[in-house]
């Protein structure tokens, strides 16, 4: 199913379940028959209540989006770092002897085919990489030093050729943190709770006697489902919905089935 019509049909899901507890909680409660024309008198502390509770979970949601926007911002940045020093790797490897360029531009390939086949789908359920991504860097950086031959310009050009490869090193290292990051299981259980009570508190204290407010009541229930939905898709920042794509290095490399 395309993942914006799960959500939208999750969110009218929860929207109608609410509306029927609410129904069925003012129809057959004590004393709904006779009108409750009488207010209880701990209405006013249960909206306080209510209005406190809301504020507090609004807060919560936002800190956890902020948190998972954040995880997948710093993997697209290292995702794009290391796509951009790989592409300038084969740049700078013009500046080689023919067959060390070969070699350079053959291992580059080779990395990016690896990174896009085997490890997005490995980062996708959050696993570990393996050493074989490491291995190609360390065969990279071998094929990359200057030979003993080397004139002056190709000297330069290795070097550079080096720094580039600490860039890639560091950037890998990231994204490798950042398919491991998530959502904390403490903010996880504060986001549950609070929308529980959020919603309990809003239709077991007065809200939903009319139709108006019922739709209103129907229109946070779904929102707070969909944020919900938002934020575990955000915290898989190599997920499939919102996560970070191949694009950065499918740019620079042709990956053979790659989409």
């Amino acid at each position: 199913m395309n993942p914006v019509m799960e959500a939208l049909l999750l969110g009218l899901c929860g929207a109608l379940f609410a509306a029927g507890v609410v129904v069925a909680w003012h129809r057959y409660r004590p004393g709904a028959r006779d009108g409750d024309c009488e207010e209880d008198s701990g209405d006013t502390v249960a909206e306080y209540m209510s209005m406190m509770i809301a504020l507090l979970y609004a807060m919560l949601l936002g800190l956890a989006l902020v948190t998972v926007w954040d995880l997948r911002a710093g993997a697209g940045s290292s995702t794009a770092d290391e796509a951009g020093a790989l592409h300038q790797m084969t740049v700078l490897a013009e500046g080689l002897p023919p067959e060390q360029r070969l070699r350079v531009e053959g291992l580059a390939q080779q990395y990016a085919e690896h990174v896009v086949r085997e490890e997005w789908p490995r980062m996708n359920r959050q696993e570990d990489l393996g050493d074989t991504g490491w291995d190609m860097l360390r065969r990279m950086r071998a094929d990359a030093a200057a030979p003993p031959d080397a004139t002056p310009a190709q000297q330069v050009t290795a070097l550079e050729l080096l720094t580039q490869l600490g860039t890639l090193d560091e950037a890998r290292r990231g994204r490798e943190a950042s398919a491991q990051d998530s959502l904390s299981p403490v903010l996880w259980v504060g986001l549950v709770v609070g929308a529980v009570l959020s919603v309990c508190i809003l239709f077991f204290f007065g809200i939903g006697r009319s139709a108006s407010q019922l739709v209103m009541a129907m229109g946070m229930v779904a929102l707070t489902v969909f944020l919900g939905y938002l934020i575990h898709q955000l915290s898989i920042p190599f997920g499939d919905v919102a996560g970070v794509s191949t694009d950065p290095f499918t740019r620079y490399f042709s990956v053979p089935g790659a989409g």
